[in-house]
């Protein structure tokens, strides 16, 4: 059995720069130096910034072994180092077991003589689901503990560490009482998964094209969103600033280079030339993004720009795909990193085929994707159905000691009345704040509010065993504060399209009926409608002078209302936001300023000069550049007729009818920005929200208009219980 299990490691090959900051600080070092002639002082600076990827780009250096990795092989526990040799080496047949401590999350093993701290499994580039399942196919005890290592190495705690004999002679029950007991839920969990993994490899191969469905799907793909800015324009922006610092330097070399000030603002030059260059690259490195090919006899995977860095992963090898937190390589520095999200392909003897990266996409749309081109999923657990909260704890004893009871509007007052209708509870009037009525999840909720606007009680109508209309009716006739925003929003409707008609209708929206005059007979002759004037009548009033009867009464059918123009919500950008981006606004054209005081200073007058006009501009043009773009910001609408952002000025960015929209909030998945999104109903993100509105607002607009809130299908809401 050829069991292995490799650590996630970098790779060579990269063309990166060596050693850029030494030559950096070296180039700014030879600017400053009074070298002659000009053109040897321009030159030498041109070298050494250079000099970096002039020695990245050589064969030799591009050429880099791997780095050193972890291996879990029937061997034992190895580092590989460069060239294939071992620095460090646990063999197998002395591993008594190893253990995953989950406050630190470090890999212990278990010999002979103790036990031995290897080290952390993200450093490691170890998954623990790979590793657990590697290690029981090789016969290795796993054990999964709660603690962390440095209490395993306490040869204080080895009585409270030491596991029942079978006469059970430890007292306290099976499991000892101690300060290190195991974290059960987490070997439930790699248990669980693992035996997914045996079914999905001992299940016959589902049969995709049996019905046609996985062969007419065809291809998918999934990308991550596009950076902001785009690789394009920071490459293009890193270009021009080493071009930009490249013709200052030649100019002060054309100039002379005489003076110490001209020196020092080429160095200034040559220093912001290469770190442009380096932030550039940075940011592209960082910026890669991620594409998903699905079809249903292949994926194919790609993290970086290039075919060299394309995964092709047939799926023939590949028995089921784990959907869920992993690691991903570091693109900076090659070391591996947690991952919000990434797949690892298992193949049909529990082998770890491949690590797929999925860092910054959706994984209900990853998931969903691979299950329908006949992959078989496995996630880490699926969440417990969230029960809402339907804030009956809050009710009184009385309301359980009553249990026929029901909410009753009485004396000016909301009551407790029994099933005789006796009042046996009174909440007086000047208790009683506020009055919400609301949907939760397609029920009719309340929401109770005390004298200082506070909420102290939630609860569905159904508990309470009254009805909408009746608390709302009830409570305006007694003179209580009642709101129900869905109710008034539909009346407004009506009571616009009712109006509507008054006005003067366009006429292609206008569907008229005429009604005939009292005493007249209707028409009922083949080819004509009630209440309309024959096209031959029309010809002989013409021919006559006469005029025809005409509809004396004309309906018109309003267009339903968009989500511009529904009553709603408008949510703004909150006042945080808002003044931070202001402070920053201000903060860069200050910045500006004086960078440009200090290098064009001595072409201006000095710095000093320079500075006293730069600094107040750039003042005032942050100011107003600010302030031209925040009065004309995009604010958010929610309507029962869907999302929409409309500016200030009334420009529509954007809008979604209720139909088209599956749920909104925040998306958990990594290095997306802006977080805020909107889900269609098949769990596709449709639009991103680019200014970040009040989120408790945001979450009581989308319930009072009955728009979900969270991802579509996320966690399934229970219905409210039909007793206390």
């Amino acid at each position: 059995m050829n069991t292995e299990l490799v650590g996630l490691s970098g790779t060579g090959g990269r063309w990166r720069p060596v050693a850029a900051g030494p030559f950096a600080l070296l180039a700014v070092a030879l600017a400053l130096l009074p070298i002659r002639p000009v053109w040897l002082w321009a030159l030498l600076i041109a070298v050494v910034s250079a000099f970096p990827w002039v020695l990245g780009a050589a064969p030799e250096a591009r050429r880099r072994r791997p780095r050193p990795y972890w291996r879990l092989s029937a061997a034992g526990l190895e580092r590989v180092g460069k060239g294939g040799l071992s620095t460090v080496r646990y063999e197998r047949d002395r591993i008594d077991g190893l253990a995953i401590t989950t406050g630190d999350g470090m890999l212990t093993v278990f010999h002979r003589f103790g036990r031995t701290a290897v080290g952390g499994l993200t450093a490691m580039g170890l998954e623990p689901l790979a590793l657990f399942v590697t290690a029981r196919r090789l016969g290795i005890p796993m054990h999964i503990l709660d603690g962390e290592a440095g209490d395993l190495l306490d040869p204080a705690l080895d009585e409270a560490l030491r596991l029942p004999d079978r006469d059970g002679d430890v007292p306290g029950g099976p499991f000892p009482p101690g300060p290190l007991p195991r974290d059960h839920a987490a070997e439930k969990r790699l248990l669980d998964q693992e035996a997914a993994l045996l079914a999905a490899v001992h299940e016959p191969p589902r049969e995709r094209d049996a019905d046609g469905a996985a062969a007419e799907r065809g291809e998918f793909r999934l990308d991550t969103p596009d950076p902001l800015p785009g690789r394009r324009r920071v490459a293009l922006l890193g270009t021009l600033t080493a071009v930009l610092g490249a013709v200052m330097i030649v100019r002060i070399a054309v100039q002379g280079a005489g003076g110490f000030e001209a020196r020092l603002a080429a160095g200034c030059w040559a220093l912001a030339a290469i770190a442009g260059v380096l932030a550039a690259r940075r940011r592209l490195l960082r910026a890669a993004r991620v594409r998903w090919t699905i079809t249903a006899d292949r994926l194919l995977v790609r993290a970086r720009p290039g075919r060299r860095r394309l995964q092709d992963l047939p799926s023939g090898k590949v028995a089921a795909v784990v959907v869920g937190p992993g690691l991903r390589l570091d693109p900076l520095s090659g070391e591996p990193r947690r991952a919000e999200l990434a797949a690892l392909a298992f193949g049909h003897r529990l082998e770890l085929v491949a690590r797929l990266p999925a860092h910054g996409l959706d994984g209900f749309q990853l998931a969903h994707a691979l299950d329908d081109h006949g992959y078989h999923v496995i996630t880490p657990g699926a969440r417990a159905p969230r029960r809402p909260e339907y804030g009956l704890e809050g009710l009184p004893d009385i309301f359980a000691q009553v249990p026929g009871g029901r909410l009753v509007v009485a004396d000016g007052g909301l009551g407790w009345a029994d099933a005789a209708g006796d009042v046996v509870l009174k909440m007086p009037e000047d208790r009683i704040g506020g009055i919400e009525l609301l949907t939760i999840a397609g029920h009719a909720w309340v929401r109770l509010y005390d004298s200082d606007g506070d909420e102290f009680f939630a609860a569905p109508l159904s508990a309470l065993r009254i009805s909408r209309t009746d608390l709302r009716e009830s409570a305006r006739r007694a003179g209580l504060p009642v709101n129900d925003a869905e109710y008034d929003a539909y009346m407004s409707a009506a009571f616009h399209s009712a109006m509507s008609t008054l006005t003067a209708p366009e006429p292609e929206t206008r569907a008229t009926a005429s009604l005939p005059a009292p005493g007249a007979a209707p028409d009922t002759r083949s080819g004509s409608r009630p209440g309309s004037v024959p096209e031959s009548e029309r010809e002989a009033s013409r021919a006559s002078g006469e005029p025809a009867d005409e509809p004396e009464f004309d309906f018109t059918v309003p267009a339903p209302p968009s989500p511009v123009t529904a009553p709603g919500t408008l949510l703004d950008a909150t006042r945080r936001s808002r003044v931070g981006t202001y402070g920053m606004s201000v903060l860069l054209c200050e910045a500006v300023a004086l960078i440009g005081a200090v290098w064009l200073g001595p072409d201006l007058g000095g710095f000093g000069t320079t500075a006293s006009w730069s600094v107040p501009a750039g003042l005032l043009i942050g100011l107003a550049g600010y302030w031209l773009y925040d009065r004309n910001r995009p604010q958010l609408r929610v309507s029962s007729a869907g999302l929409a952002v409309v500016t200030r000025r009334g420009k529509v960015e954007w809008d979604l009818a209720r139909d088209r929209v599956g749920g909104v909030g925040i998306d958990e998945a990594t290095e997306r920005l802006p977080r805020l999104v909107v889900w269609g109903p098949s769990g596709r993100v449709l639009r991103q929200v680019t200014f970040p509105p009040d989120l408790d607002e945001l979450r009581r607009a989308c319930e009072r208009y009955g728009v979900p809130w969270g991802p579509p299908d996320a966690d399934l809401p229970a219905p409210p219980p039909p007793e206390l």
